[in-house]
């Protein structure tokens, strides 16, 4: 007699890796140190945040590693990946049997209920004929529909209910599914980031949070107008900004954004973050000449070219910056422009807000200086794109619905024998089983026998 060895392929030792139980603990142990690590170390902090806190070889190392910014590196995204295809076949290597359980139309035995604990017997008037659609239409009542099985003494109902309730654990499984997959594709595809819009002007790109590098949005988002409510003390009450979307040279999108309000366009979320003033594009200069001494007052714009007196030159304004580096300190606002002069290079002058006299420094033919300017201000946007918030959120509920399921749902069996006495009325036992929480199929029992010797 020959016997039938199955051989192993390698794919059925892939599968009964991941369908392993200790690669679920080994998995989840990893993350939870993982996540115990980046509590203890700040995460997406500037640089010169770690070169204060840490030596030089630790953040080395730390780098090497990731750790700055762990929950986007690739072997966090690994350990749960990992996760995922270990909890997706470790349910569909059960799956089957549970769903044998559910679909199968129950085999009734009445000797499985005569072992409960739980059971309840009595003794009411009547027959068996007699009492049969009462009871019946009791336990139809307080629990379910029952299949009736006669016999020569009397009758046995069997009902059941909550038969799907074994697949909770496989909807919370799905949730967390969800969730990961949701993460997943937000950590790879999405990014947060930030902008500074002045009052009429617009911008096309963003600076991303964690790496400061720019962003293009494949747009531009124009702010037109920001408006500023304060409390009588002084303190802002609410901030809000109107923004319009400009795509292909056309407004396609006008919206007010408030804190908790954001403004939603292809994917994208900008939220009202913050404000703050800068100067405005106009501005009174002051040209002095070293050789006459006379002083010119001039109204400038950006990009438009000022003839000076004298010979002078041309200057032209060319924008304006939050600092400017100058031997090793920071100056601060400063406005930029340009001196030319014939054919002769032209000559970059920096405008220092603080510093009025700054540009004397430079010695030339003739100095500029600020002698006033206008304010606006500008609003700070948080820029988000998450496209997997719609798996977490669906991930959020499936879990409510599953932890309901799998923790205040049961798989309950009700047995009622009813059999006649020889003084003419009948013995009625009441008894249950169920797939968890037993001690509460007993207080279904109690209240349903309750229900019968009173009906």
């Amino acid at each position: 007699m020959s016997e039938t060895v199955k051989t192993v392929t390698v794919f059925d030792r892939i599968w009964d890796f991941f369908a392993s139980v200790r690669l679920s603990v080994v998995v989840l142990v990893l993350l939870a140190l993982t996540s115990i690590i980046g509590t203890l170390i700040p995460q997406n902090q500037p640089a010169m945040y770690y070169h204060q806190n840490y030596s030089e070889f630790f953040i080395r190392l730390l780098d090497l590693f990731h750790l700055f910014d762990m929950y986007h590196s690739w072997w966090f995204r690994f350990l749960v990946l990992v996760l995922a295809m270990n909890l997706t076949i470790c349910s569909l290597e059960r799956l089957p049997r549970t769903l044998d359980l559910v679909r199968k139309k129950p085999k009734w035995d009445v000797n499985r209920f005569r072992t409960a604990k739980n059971a309840r017997e009595f003794t009411v008037k009547g027959t068996a004929d007699e009492r049969r659609d009462v009871i019946t239409a009791l336990v139809t009542k307080t629990f379910s529909r029952p299949e009736t099985v006669g016999s020569d003494k009397g009758f046995t109902l069997f009902s059941e209910r909550g038969r799907y309730s074994r697949l909770g654990v496989y909807v919370v499984h799905a949730s967390v599914l969800f969730m990961i997959f949701g993460s997943l594709l937000g950590s790879l595809f999405g990014f947060e980031g930030f902008v500074n819009i002045p009052e009429g002007a617009a911008v096309e790109e963003i600076t991303l949070r964690n790496s400061k590098e720019k962003r293009p949005l494949g747009f531009k988002v124009r702010c037109d107008d920001f408006e500023l409510t304060t409390y009588d003390n002084g303190a802002p009450k609410e901030y809000r900004s109107d923004l319009t979307i400009i795509e292909d040279g056309k407004e396609v999108l006008k919206e007010r954004v408030i804190v908790n309000d954001p403004l939603h366009y292809r994917g994208i979320r900008f939220y009202q973050s913050t404000y703050g003033s800068v100067p405005g594009r106009n501005l009174t200069l002051a040209f002095t000449s070293q050789s006459s001494g006379m002083v010119y007052e001039k109204d400038v714009i950006p990009d438009t070219p000022v003839e000076l007196e004298e010979g002078l030159g041309t200057f032209v304004l060319k924008g304006f910056l939050q600092s400017w580096p100058f031997m090793g300190q920071d100056l601060g606002e400063c406005y930029v422009g340009l001196l030319v002069k014939g054919e002769n290079e032209p000559v970059d002058v920096i405008l220092p807000l603080h510093f009025a006299r700054f540009d004397k420094m430079r010695k030339g033919d003739v100095s500029v200086e600020i002698v006033k300017y206008d304010t606006s201000f500008y609003t700070g946007l948080q820029v988000n794109r998450d496209p997997g918030v719609i798996l977490v959120y669906l991930g959020f509920i499936l879990m409510i619905v599953g932890c309901y399921i799998a923790f205040f749902m049961a798989h309950q069996s009700l047995c009622v024998e009813v059999s006649e006495t020889p003084d003419g009325n009948c013995h009625v036992r009441v008894s249950g089983t169920a797939n968890k929480n037993r001690m509460g199929m007993g207080v279904i029992v109690k209240k349903i026998a309750s229900r019968l010797e009173n009906a």
